[in-house]
């Protein structure tokens, strides 16, 4: 039987390398279509509790996962050589930035590594990380093929960019449509059989190149508009004006704009990152990616921005910042999720230490984090704000009684306007961004 035949059938033996926020809703989703996953990973702790059957992330419940560890659909490991029995193979590995803002790679070689030690015949390998245009074709494929695949006709290579949106309850895994390019026309059909399994509408394109641009013009589509409507939000501020009620008001045209919010900075693995991996791979042929480098600038300048804010209207009640209590309230880079990468709460907590205020913070979803040398611990939820000189509303979880918080709390400056849906706001308390 061939390869195809037999992922149609979904008896193909999947591994999925990295099972965190993007690996871990895709093992489940091959479980449940009937194939036989494994999670590979080199955490420990993760493969621990895939292997119980415990979720780690909110996206996927434990009611969810353990039926199919159960049923021996689904199990997990750190043990590379699972790969050697594997019909397909999908790398879900980070895709970090270094210190100086470049694509840091490593992952992706160190999987492919993994890979090419176990290569065999008839496997479909499909890489999700995001990175730049040229990635699967310059640096994944001669992997494979100095170890004797022949691409497209004993081993079929494809890139098919990650969509997740972690806590988003309306688009997941399933219904969300995957894009998907191929090195060959045989290697887009094999990758796009696998996917078609788990996936209501697969999106072919013509390249892996094209697929790694899609996912980079998505997230940089996204940047930069954040970029712009932060900007609006500096200017708004200047100007004495309300922005989100200006922006609500611009939503209501029918066409030609598309809302987006401001906020004290952007956070999460994608965001913030993405858009530089095509403004970095743009500089090897000698082109300056401008847009992707002002919004960069402009959103990495938010949490200072929030800072000054904070400063200012402590001095507008008679306080300094040096020697202030400051309650961060929430500190996860989004909504109702744990995450903590690149979240601009922890931008904000340096530079409110920097500048002498003790600082304290609350969130449910994230009990402790490190800042430098120190593990910060969280506040009880129900944490007495009247205790602080203000309370700074940085992440606006949906669990979160903000009307405790403003009732007690000194003043609040509100980066979210969350508390604009709250009656009977005394226009005194609360400073919104």
């Amino acid at each position: 039987m061939n390869l195809i035949e037999r992922l149609k059938r979904r008896e193909g033996r999947v591994v999925v390398i990295g099972i965190g926020y993007v690996g871990l809703p895709l093992v489940v989703e091959f479980a449940q279509a009937g194939f036989h996953v494994t999670g590979y990973d080199k955490d420990e702790r993760k493969v621990a509790s895939l292997k119980r059957g415990v979720s780690y992330i909110e996206d996927i419940p434990t009611e969810v996962l353990e039926p199919l560890v159960a049923a021996g659909k689904l199990t997990a490991s750190t043990d590379e050589s699972v790969m050697k029995d594997a019909d397909a193979v999908i790398v879900c590995v980070p895709t970090p930035l270094n210190k100086t803002k470049e694509p840091d790679i490593s992952y992706i070689v160190s999987a492919t590594d993994a890979i090419v030690r176990h290569i065999h015949d008839n496997m479909v390998v499909v890489l999700e990380s995001t990175t730049y245009p040229g990635t699967t074709r310059e640096l994944v494929a001669p992997r494979l093929e100095a170890a004797g695949a022949k691409i497209g006709e004993t081993l079929f290579l494809a890139f098919s960019p990650e969509r997740v949106d972690p806590s988003n309850k309306k688009w997941g895994t399933h219904n969300t449509p995957k894009v998907i390019g191929g090195m060959t026309p045989a290697c887009l059909e094999v990758s796009s059989t696998l996917y078609s399994q788990i996936i209501e509408h697969v999106v072919p394109v013509t390249s892996t190149d094209s697929a790694e641009m899609v996912k980079l013009l998505e997230n940089t589509f996204r940047a930069v508009n954040i970029g712009l409507v932060n900007e609006v939000a500096v200017m708004c501020n200047k100007l004495g004006l309300d922005c989100w009620e200006v922006i609500d008001a611009a939503a209501s045209k029918p066409f030609g704009f598309m809302p987006f919010y401001p906020g004290p900075g952007l956070g999460g693995h994608c965001i913030p990152i993405d858009p530089l991996y095509l403004s970095w791979k743009l500089r090897a042929v000698k082109y300056n990616a401008q847009f992707i480098e002002l919004a960069d600038s402009i959103n990495s300048g938010m949490p200072g921005h929030v800072v000054l804010r904070v400063q200012d209207i402590l001095n507008d009640h008679a306080k300094a910042l040096k020697g202030a209590k400051v309650l961060v309230v929430g500190v996860a880079y989004k909504r109702d999720v744990s995450d903590m990468r690149e979240s601009p709460a922890i931008d904000v907590i340096e530079l409110l230490h920097q500048k002498g205020a003790h600082v304290d913070y609350v969130d449910p979803y994230v009990p402790e984090f490190r800042e430098g040398s120190l593990v910060i611990h969280s506040k009880p939820a129900d944490v007495d704000a009247s205790g602080y000189d203000i309370a700074v509303i940085v992440t606006d979880h949906t669990n979160f009684d903000y009307a405790r918080i403003l009732a007690t709390a000194p003043v609040v400056f509100d980066t979210r306007a969350v508390t604009r849906k709250l009656a009977n706001v005394p226009a005194n308390k609360v400073v919104r961004l």
